[in-house]
């Protein structure tokens, strides 16, 4: 939805005029209406939150608490853990397979966790590496989830479209898998997963490339009828070997799409929650930015030129401008192509840099979501012009999970 960055700006320095930068907040009005969207988009199916999108406890409590929302999509098994710990969830699933032999024994030891906890597979070697660390006999029943490779290979497969994930795509190979689970003592198969990174995690509104957003909506169309055969005939093939609780899907970018599969039970989303600038490029729904954080301007260089203390907050993905943050308040900044975003100081150029002044701040949005909280140990949380509370990342929890 548009929003008046003046009066924006304008909140967001009253709010935090108490606070030195360089600091992180989210807007909740934002982040609760996009939470609605995101729901409403997933059309009755509930939405599984992607933790890795947010990194804060109480603003993933924050997201199950609203209707629609139901369990989380971590991204590493002792992150998973603490979670349960701390009574997020009771329904957790790891979102990527893992080798923590040390979180692996935790979780083989301690019953209510392994109820809680869903493991992810797409190789017997991982089936393996439990069992080395404590033997069917010895533990409780692990949960596990397939994950299905969703990416398109069209061109009898010479051509890779999306990420490379499992190495199970076909139907067949799922059904092969699964009935080696179901043959395996201490596992038992609850869930499929199928992460179409090429539809949910592409913008396909490329600012100022309309031939390759074409390109790009091309592709998404065809790899989505692909996949929707696909991934029905894979849910059958190994509903022949377990009982299945959720096939999930999905992302922020294909939740309206996703969801209209009649093979997924619950769709994923995170990043929609915060905004980032990576969703701008998004036709079907962009969220409103929820997430900011502002750096102080410590000098002028000379005319439409300020420049400001850190600021480079860089995004994970190709090294790209696209993974840069982009400064958002007041509009009219951009970043210095030959420097960019610095560890220690950004330029920025542009009309609005001739009316800041030393001690004025400059809010940025980051290409994703979650990673800003790696920057930070506390998000202030705004509503209307006033910080309402304070909460910790997980970095301020003192956790680093990757």
């Amino acid at each position: 939805m548009p929003i008046e960055r003046d009066l924006l700006r304008e909140r967001l320095d009253q709010a935090t005029a108490h606070l030195d930068p360089p600091v992180a907040v989210v807007d909740l009005a934002a982040f609760d209406a996009n939470a609605a969207a995101l729901a409403a988009r997933a059309a009755g199916k509930p939405v599984r939150v992607a933790s890795k999108s947010v990194r804060c406890r109480d603003l993933l409590a924050r997201a199950l608490a609203r209707p629609g929302w139901r369990g989380v999509l971590a991204f590493t098994l002792p992150e998973a853990v603490a979670l349960v710990r701390a009574g997020v969830s009771d329904d957790v699933v790891v979102a990527y397979p893992s080798a923590d032999r040390a979180a692996l024994a935790e979780l083989a030891a301690d019953p209510a966790l392994a109820a809680a906890v869903t493991l992810m597979v797409d190789d017997p070697a991982q089936l393996d590496l439990v069992d080395a660390v404590r033997a069917p006999g010895q533990r409780p029943e692990l949960r596990l989830c397939l994950d299905l490779d969703a990416s398109w290979r069209p061109l009898r497969g010479r051509l890779h479209v999306g990420v490379r994930r499992s190495p199970v795509h076909s139907a067949a190979a799922a059904g092969r898998f699964a009935a080696t689970v179901a043959g395996r003592r201490g596992f038992r198969l609850v869930g499929v997963m199928a992460y179409e990174a090429q539809i949910a995690g592409l913008g396909d509104a490329p600012p100022g490339q309309p031939l390759r957003g074409a390109v790009i909506r091309a592709a998404q169309r065809r790899s989505y009828r692909e996949l929707l055969a696909r991934r029905q005939a894979a849910v059958a093939a190994v509903r022949a070997h377990a009982e299945l609780e959720f096939v999930n899907g999905g992302g922020t970018g294909s939740v309206a799409a996703t969801s209209a599969d009649p093979a997924v039970t619950e769709i994923t989303a995170g990043s929609g929650l915060y905004g980032p600038t990576l969703f701008d490029a998004y036709s079907a729904w962009r969220p409103t930015p929820a997430a900011f954080f502002a750096c102080a301007v410590v000098r002028r260089p000379g005319p439409r030129v300020a420049t400001v203390l850190g600021g480079g907050w860089v995004a994970s993905g190709p090294a790209v401008p696209s993974r840069l943050p982009t400064p958002w308040l007041p509009a009219g900044l951009r970043l210095v192509g030959t420097e960019g975003a610095g560890e220690v100081q950004t330029p920025l150029t542009g009309p609005a840099a001739d009316r800041l002044r030393v001690g004025d701040r400059v809010w940025f949005r980051h290409a994703k979501a979650g990673e800003v909280c790696e920057r930070v140990n506390e998000l202030r949380l705004v509503e209307g012009d006033a910080v309402v509370a304070t909460v910790p990342t997980y970095r301020g929890d003192g956790q680093a999970f990757l």
